[in-house]
């Protein structure tokens, strides 16, 4: 008998498979990856850069394909965000090998670009050790480091595509480019000191007379050393612009650089050199410690402690009257050589490291402008021939309640999108005047650009108009209609009517704007409204007068005005602002309490100017009614005796919270507000977009009266207590306010989640109580942790209030 044919083994014929990866992908060494996972799966093919993201196309047995498919997003570089992958089947090729191919630059852009990232581990070994052939390079960088946004100028990211175009590569760094087993294979940057860029050094003329000179009998680096030591001020030329440094712990360069800046007393930012060099000088927790030392290396707002004697400690003029300390870390190469490497010479370890400007204006990148711009602030420049493409000041965050509470946006965060939870029409929002951020969004992503600053500036109007046209250039976003503040003499108002160009402007109401926020950022529908209290200094309101202290019933589609800070005159506007007093007088005369000349304020006020104050509130001349918490603020720190004027936005406030964390912790008394039904039943207000209705069950606005608060102050303050009690007591009314109103409106409309914003919530001791007191009664809380709470996050609310599917412009 015969024995049995042997089983046949099926032999799977190839395939080949189209992938087209679409998020973070280009600029973080994904074609490098691509190309070492394909290889190591025995696969022949080819990986692009397009525009809309990285298109691969591999060619073998299936399940090595399916492998690849499997791994290449789980698996992908710690720079890249893969959002999506896509497959298709295609004929076969009949490719041998695996290559990387030119970049296509048809199509509509689609990828992602990446944020400027700091130095990697890798690149500060190589940057300190004396036998690696980018020893003190200024500008080493590798595939998961460096810059990115800051010198892109087109799609898709290639060296061709940034501001390294006109740095040919050396031999070396060519074949290190194109080796696939190198760290920098396809690093576009990548540069060393035979192929540039280059620093350069100069010094303005000792009589001021003439050009700045340049140094050239030492290296750069080592002269900005000696410089920096000697108690000079350097303009250094960073990723997104100019910084000006000078030794921190050096009373007279400090007081030299505030007084040459016109910077008030607004708080400096620090650079260290790690963090064992700041221990002494701030409460540093885990969270805060990773954000110093990650990847984005933002300012990082510290609660400062009181060093011991002898130790190295920053002047006094770094941040007065402050609680904190914003310190960074290096995060360029320049960076860590100015702060000096492992075996330097002493110099200064903490520098202050401010952004290279006038207060009020842009930040400077242009090298002619830094020399001519900056010419009365620095005594010396270190700059380089690396043009800088995207302005991007640095990102400020600070950690509240164990989450980081985003102050500025910038580098590290932009440009990367945020996800919408509800898809909106291609849209521009223009956000506010004051820390103004710019968004684009369409379907379920939106854009938002680094800060860019007060819009009082024309500089910083210009600024804006090249941050809306760079993000066009990088997004496959082309607006419909723009989104606007309601204030009717707001500048970015203004030029979205002026650039409408036949679009549709949605105006949108600022707290309302600031509500949407937090709900897109917490990834709410807005089928179900949310309890907003909008607490913060400036809003245009509904009916004319200057809001800021308001609880809301609200969703994307509109609002309810629920409650409010009573109105009180703001005499003189910007006035009262920056003379914190004439708002204590304004509040104690509405609350019917003596200008008494022992009270803090009425002393702080002059005699003439409180005779005319007087005569202008009796008979409300140039008086505009306010309902705004941050304007409390004032009047309190003031009314205390803690600030009477303001040399920058907010001090008032800020150094009232500071008097409240001094307060002795066993004291928990608080003042209380009254409650106050409205004076006419003509119903809650309901605002969206051009309709007003009236509001459910015809109740409300209910007004927060402060009266009681400052009759309780004015007590404490003739029975002998210190500023100290009086701002703890303050903080606790306010956060005892936000609870018994959320309490009524969850009574009366069956909503249980609040939103806290506005930028008065940056306040991180009133947000703290806040969602305390609201999370121990069932609330579920929402703060702001993607976006600022103020201003800067304001147009991500423009965008999903005025843009979304549906929406009518006025």
């Amino acid at each position: 008998m015969s024995a049995p044919p042997p089983t046949a083994v099926a032999v799977q014929a190839p395939l080949r498979r189209r992938v087209t990866v679409r998020g973070v992908v280009q600029g973080v060494g994904f074609r490098p990856y691509v190309h070492a996972l394909a290889t190591s799966l025995g696969l022949a093919g080819h990986v692009t850069n397009t525009p809309e993201g990285v298109v691969a196309e591999v060619e073998g047995a299936p399940a090595a394909v399916d492998r690849f498919c499997d791994r290449i997003a789980e698996d992908a570089p710690p720079l890249a965000r893969v959002e999506r992958v896509d497959h298709q089947d295609v004929p076969l090729a009949g490719d041998t090998a695996f290559t990387i191919l030119a970049s296509r630059t048809d199509g509509p852009a689609g990828t992602l670009i990446p944020p400027d990232t700091a130095t990697c581990a890798a690149c500060l070994r190589e940057l300190a050790d004396p036998a690696d052939r980018r020893h003190r390079h200024p500008f080493i960088t590798c595939t998961h480091c460096g810059p990115r946004f800051t010198i892109v100028t087109g799609l898709p990211y290639d060296r061709a595509a940034t501001t390294m175009a006109g740095f040919p590569m050396c031999t070396d760094c060519a074949r290190e480019y194109a080796d696939p087993a190198d760290r920098r294979f396809h690093a576009q940057p990548v540069a060393c000191s035979a192929c540039g860029p280059r620093l350069r050094l100069l010094v303005r003329p000792r009589d001021g007379d003439g050009p700045p000179r340049p140094v050239t009998d030492t290296d750069p680096v080592i002269g900005a050393r000696r410089l920096l030591a000697s108690g000079a001020i350097l303009a250094v030329k960073g990723l997104g612009g100019y910084h000006l440094a000078c030794d921190a712990t050096d009373p007279d360069a400090v007081a030299r650089l505030r007084s040459r800046k016109a910077r008030g007393d607004k708080p400096f930012a620090l650079m260290a050199r790690d963090t064992d060099d700041i221990a002494h000088l701030v409460r540093l927790t885990d969270e805060e410690r990773s954000l110093l030392t990650g990847t984005v290396r933002p300012i990082v707002l510290l609660r400062r402690m009181t060093p011991a004697r002898g130790v190295r400690r920053p002047a006094d003029a770094v941040a007065p009257g402050s609680p904190d300390l914003g310190v960074m870390l290096p995060y360029t190469p320049v960076h860590h050589l100015l702060l000096g490497l492992p075996g330097d010479a002493e110099g200064p370890r903490l520098l202050v490291m401010t952004s290279g400007n006038v207060s009020g204006e842009p930040i400077v990148t242009d090298d002619d402008e830094a020399l001519e711009r900056l010419a009365h602030l620095a005594d010396a420049w270190l700059t380089h021939d690396r043009p800088i493409h995207v302005p991007c000041d640095d990102s400020v965050v600070r950690v509240c309640d164990g989450r980081p509470l985003i102050v500025r946006r910038a580098r590290g965060y932009a440009p990367l999108p945020l996800t919408l939870p509800v898809p909106v029409r291609p849209a521009l929002a223009v956000g506010g005047d004051l820390k103004n951020v710019c968004c684009l969004g369409e379907d379920r992503r939106a854009w938002l650009s680094a800060h860019i600053g007060d819009m009082d500036d024309l500089a910083t109007q210009h600024a804006f108009e090249r941050a809306v046209a760079q993000l066009e250039s990088i997004t496959p976003v082309r607006p419909r209609l723009l989104a606007a503040d309601r204030h009717p003499a707001y500048r970015s108002a203004r030029w979205a009517a002026r650039n409408a160009v036949g679009r549709p402007v949605v105006r949108v109401q600022h707290h309302h704007a600031h509500v949407a926020a937090a709900m897109a950022e917490h990834g709410l529908d807005g089928s179900r409204p949310v309890l907003g209290v909008a607490f913060d200094g400036t809003g245009y309101g509904d009916d004319g007068a200057v809001w800021g202290g308001e609880f809301l019933l609200a969703d994307y589609d509109g609002f309810t005005r629920l409650g409010h800070l009573a109105y009180v005159s703001l005499p003189g506007g910007d006035a009262a602002v920056h003379r914190p007093y004439r708002m204590a007088l304004a509040h104690l005369r509405a609350a019917g309490l003596e200008w008494s000349a022992e009270l803090p304020c009425v002393a702080a006020c002059p005699p003439e100017e409180r005779r005319v104050l007087a005569r202008q509130l009796q008979r409300n001349l140039n008086c505009v009614p306010t309902s705004s918490m941050g304007r409390l603020f004032d009047a309190v720190s003031s009314l205390a005796g803690v600030c009477h004027r303001a040399g920058y936005e907010a001090q008032a406030a800020v150094e009232l919270e500071a008097a409240a964390l001094r307060a002795p912790a066993g004291d928990t008394s608080a003042y209380a507000f009254a409650l106050r039904e409205p004076e006419t039943d003509g119903g809650a207000e309901r605002s969206g977009g051009a309709e007003r209705t009236g509001g459910p069950e015809g109740i409300g606005p209910l007004r927060a009266d402060p009266a009681p608060v400052l009759a309780a102050i004015v007590d404490d303050l003739r029975a002998g207590m210190g500023p100290d009690l009086i701002a703890a007591r303050f903080h606790r009314a306010v956060a005892h306010l936000v609870h018994r109103v959320c309490a009524l409106g969850r009574e009366r409309h069956q909503v249980d989640m609040v939103a806290l914003t506005g930028g008065v919530f940056l306040n991180s001791p009133l947000s703290s109580a806040c969602a305390r007191a609201l999370g121990a009664d069932g609330f579920t809380v929402l703060r702001h942790h993607l976006v600022p709470p103020g201003d800067g996050g304001l147009a991500l609310g423009q965008l999903v209030v005025a843009a979304r599917a549906g929406a009518a412009p006025d």
